[in-house]
């Protein structure tokens, strides 16, 4: 583990290598699974606000569970995005070829809302935990994400180095160059 700021980053953030892999795993990650996406406390009244320009970009079963179940949901011990019948994400969309996205993203890229989409989503693999006196951050293992394990390793991209932008949208540029530094330095000490 390495403390920086009151966050515990497991050792794997350094040690493991990944790199998504949409073209292979068809974006699974927005469809599998037993509950929504975590949302944190503020993100749900930013899902209230932003639903209106979003809506247009969602498929008409992820409207009809968003106006039924609402923008965010109770899961388990948090919010989390609702889901469509139990599968999908409601803010779930389709590309032709069947890959899923998100479509709050889609809406971000096309300019219609200056926020990006949910930071749990935003910062897959890495999952946190909230105690009373640090988050921990964990690297999250799923089958779904073999290939992006694969090209992970093929690109030699740790998983904290793929997620230094939402590293930083989450914690600050300040708090991302210390998690570089501490990488350098597990990297200097494995080498000796």
């Amino acid at each position: 583990m390495v403390e920086i700021d009151n966050k515990l980053l497991s050792s794997e953030l350094f040690k493991k290598e990944f790199v998504c892999n949409l073209s292979a795993c068809k974006g699974a990650c927005c469809v599998e699974g037993n509950a929504g996406a975590p949302v944190d406390e503020d993100e749900v009244k930013i899902l209230e606000k932003i639903y209106p320009k979003v809506a247009p970009y969602l498929t008409e079963k992820g409207r009809q569970s968003i106006e039924k179940q609402g923008t965010s949901v109770d899961g388990f011990g948090e919010k989390e995005t609702p889901l469509i019948d139990g599968k999908e994400c409601a803010y779930t969309i389709f590309e032709a070829d069947g890959t899923a996205k998100c479509g709050i993203e889609k809406a971000h890229l096309d300019g219609v809302i200056d926020w990006k989409k949910p930071i749990s989503c935003h910062l897959y693999p890495i999952r946190i935990t909230k105690y009373s006196e640090f988050e921990a951050l964990n690297y999250d293992r799923w089958s779904i994400c073999s290939d992006a394990c694969s090209l992970g390793a093929e690109l030699k991209v740790p998983v904290y180095a793929f997620l230094k932008e939402p590293l930083i949208r989450k914690y600050g540029p300040e708090f991302y160059e210390e998690v570089k530094s501490a990488a350098d330095f597990l990297k200097q000490n494995d080498q000796n």
